[in-house]
């Protein structure tokens, strides 16, 4: 199948200047001020492909410059069950995962597919550095299938505590490995491990939300619903931990409206995090751009207690211009808190009146939209779109025998350049 390489520009959030992609650009040249840069479209309007383009079916709004195999996209539906237990009268589901019944074919089962592939579809498939990606467990899985089915060379970083969640339906090819933090540590020790793989001869960062394709790949859950509703979303509802997805889809919103066909709505953020485990929310309550401060041990602690562990980023993209304080003071969204207790009874709720499991991720979003009808913070007649970032895990993994990958090396909480050095040269035989 033919694909032609997206045509965009890239714009600094500080500045407003424009500038070429020369290639892995993650921040604007010459911007001393913390910010984002952001991908611009020769395509003011989206023409969204059929289903079978996967992914690539929004690719007018993707900054790819070729296509890969095996990808799906976010699937959007009116909501029936869980509508009718709520008294909303216009939810949306947009859900990304496995539940071939709706045409949701995402075999990670996460919604983090969606950014694997749109980055790796950015990346020069000449490229020769070796990709770096830190996560927290759904980003690695869905990464390293990516990676995996193309021949694209990776260094996932992840918490050892977290390394259930590397399971596969086939084992992986020797592209990709896997190095640890040990256990007891977090995300936020991952991403250091990653920043010092980073500064090592032959890796290069993925860059988290810095990486336009990364956002914009998360973007098409907003794309989903809007096409499929045929207007913007008054409420849009996630679990956040770095809050990536929630900028994808304010940034996505606002494409939307200077597309001109879907109305002019800002649809209001109603974001949550997983009690104890609540920065953004502290940070958001005490009207900070800044995050606040965090004991290293405290936050380790509330990690190992949250059900919802991918949702545990210390030092998410909120400060930056363009980042999550930005997307939430623009949409004048809001940041929820909701219990383990409260997110398993509310993916029991969804698998009873949906038919379908999810992640603890996105069975917080549901716990704080139960929440917010609770409170009355929306009205019953509200276009609510719900963003289910992962589900069908039980369902997909039903009859398989499954294959996990094994970390190379387990490093502990502050090791030196010097032993990542020689671990990298080690598993990577330089």
């Amino acid at each position: 199948m033919d694909f032609k390489a997206t045509e965009y520009t890239l714009q600094s959030l500080v500045t407003g200047e424009f500038f070429e992609d020369t290639g892995w650009l993650l921040d604007a040249p010459n911007q001393s001020k913390p910010g984002l840069i952001r991908a611009v479209y020769k395509h003011k309007q989206m023409d969204p492909k059929d289903a079978s383009h996967g992914i690539y079916r929004f690719a007018d709004w993707l900054p790819v410059n070729h296509k890969l195999q095996g990808s799906s996209a976010p699937v959007t539906y009116k909501s029936i069950g869980l509508a009718s237990v709520l008294g909303l009268k216009n939810l949306y589901i947009t859900f990304s995962g496995y539940w071939p019944e709706i045409g949701a074919l995402m075999t990670t089962c996460s919604f983090k597919e969606t950014e694997a592939y749109s980055v790796c579809g950015r990346m020069d498939p000449a490229q020769a550095e070796v990709l770096v990606v830190a996560s927290a467990g759904n980003t690695a899985r869905a990464f390293a299938k990516v990676c995996s089915d193309n021949n694209i060379p990776l260094l996932l970083c992840v918490p050892e505590d977290n390394l259930n969640a590397l399971w596969f339906e086939n084992p992986l090819n020797s592209c990709v490995k896997l190095i640890a933090t040990k256990s007891g540590s977090d995300y936020f020790d991952a991403i250091h491990l990653s920043n010092l793989a980073c500064t090592c001869k032959g890796f290069v960062a993925e860059g988290g939300a810095k990486n336009v394709a990364r956002r914009d790949g998360m973007g098409t859950t907003m794309l989903s619903a809007t096409t499929h509703i045929g207007e913007i979303p008054e409420y849009y509802f996630q679990a956040v931990g770095s809050g990536t997805g929630a900028i994808a889809a304010w940034e996505a919103n606002l494409r939307l409206i200077a597309d001109g066909r879907f109305g002019t709505k800002l649809m209001k953020l109603m974001v949550s995090q997983n009690s104890p485990f609540v920065p953004i929310m502290n940070a958001w309550k005490a009207n900070s751009r800044d995050m606040l401060p965090y004991d290293d041990e405290t936050a380790r602690k509330e990690v190992e207690i949250i059900d919802a562990k991918v949702l545990s980023n210390r030092k998410p993209p909120y400060p930056p211009i363009g980042g999550l304080f930005d997307a939430l003071t623009e949409t004048k969204g809001e940041v929820l808190a909701v219990t383990n207790e409260e997110a398993r009874s509310a993916a029991e709720l969804f698998f009873k009146h949906e038919g379908n499991d999810i992640h603890p991720a996105a069975a917080v979003a549901v716990a704080s939209l139960i929440q917010a009808v609770r409170e009355n913070k929306i009205e019953p007649e509200a276009i609510v779109m719900l963003n289910i970032t992962g589900g069908g895990e039980e369902h997909f993994k039903t009859g398989k025998a499954l294959h996990y990958l094994l970390p190379s090396a387990i490093f502990g909480i502050n090791p030196s350049i010097d032993e990542v050095q020689l671990v990298l040269d080690k598993i990577f035989g330089k």
